[in-house]
C-alpha cells in the first residue's frame, strides 16, 4: 500500500491525465493484481469499457445483493456480451427473499442503525468475500466527486481502510455531461432503472467508501 505522502504525489502527477491514462497508470501499479468493481448503476458501461481497453481480462467485481431490478440485471448482460466482462458474482449468504421474510422490508433512512446493518449483511460482507478471494492491489471504481457530499474530500487516488487495497477513481472529477458523451462517442448503453437498497438515498453512502463500512462489517 502506498504511503499518505505517495498518494499524494500520485495525485498530483495525475492531474489533468486523462481516466484512459490513469487507468494506465493504476494497472501499471497492480503487478497483474488489479480489479475492477461495479453494480451496473448508470454510467457504469464507462468505467468498464474504460479499464476494458487497458486489460480486456480484468477481473469485474459485482455484488449482487439480488434486489436488483429486471433492467439491471438485463444491462449487466448486454455489457458482460458487449465488453467480454469478466464477471466475479458475489452474492450475500441469505436470499433477499429470506432476508425479507425474516426481518421485513429494507429500513429506511429514519432507522439509521437497521439500514447499515442492512448493508453490512447483504452487500458489504459479500464485498469483502470478493475482495478477499480476488486478493486485488489495486481497485479500480467509479467513485466521483459530485455523486455525494462524502466524496468531496477524495480523489482520484485513495487508501482504502475496509479492504486495504489502492483505490482508483478514473472519473473522479468528471460531471454527468461528459460520462454521457463518452457514453455517446463510444456507443454505450446507460441503464437509469438501477435501485441499490442499501443506499435509500442517492446522497447516502452504502459503507463501500466510508470508514463506518469497516464498522459495520467487524459487527456483522
Amino acid at each position: 500500500m502506498m504511503s499518505s505522502q505517495q498518494i499524494a504525489e500520485a495525485n498530483a502527477a495525475l492531474a489533468g491525465r486523462s481516466p484512459l491514462e490513469v487507468v494506465g497508470w493504476a494497472i501499471a501499479q497492480a503487478g497483474g493484481r488489479a480489479i475492477v468493481s461495479t453494480n451496473f448503476r448508470p454510467y457504469e458501461a464507462a468505467i468498464l469499457h474504460l479499464v476494458t481497453r487497458v486489460q480486456p481480462d480484468i477481473p469485474v467485481l459485482w455484488v449482487d445483493h439480488g434486489y436488483n431490478r429486471p433492467a439491471t440485471y438485463l444491462h449487466a448482460e448486454a455489457l458482460r456480451r458487449l465488453l467480454g466482462l469478466r464477471i466475479h458474482p458475489y452474492l450475500p449468504r441469505m436470499t433477499a427473499a429470506h432476508r425479507d421474510a425474516v426481518h421485513g422490508p429494507i429500513p429506511t433512512t429514519g432507522d439509521e442503525a437497521a439500514l447499515k446493518e442492512f448493508s453490512a449483511v447483504m452487500k458489504l460482507e459479500p464485498f469483502q468475500r470478493g475482495m478477499r478471494e480476488l486478493a486485488p492491489t489495486v481497485w479500480i471504481t467509479a467513485l466521483r466527486k459530485v455523486q455525494n457530499p462524502n466524496r468531496a474530500g477524495l480523489d482520484v487516488v485513495s487508501a482504502d481502510a475496509n479492504f486495504g487495497a489502492l483505490k482508483v477513481s478514473p472519473f473522479f472529477h468528471w460531471s454527468d455531461a461528459q460520462l454521457d458523451t463518452y457514453l455517446a462517442e463510444h456507443g454505450l448503453p446507460n441503464e437509469w432503472d438501477y435501485f441499490d437498497p442499501a443506499k435509500a438515498d442517492e446522497k447516502r453512502e452504502c459503507g463501500l467508501h466510508a470508514a463506518w463500512g469497516g464498522q459495520a462489517l467487524s459487527k456483522a
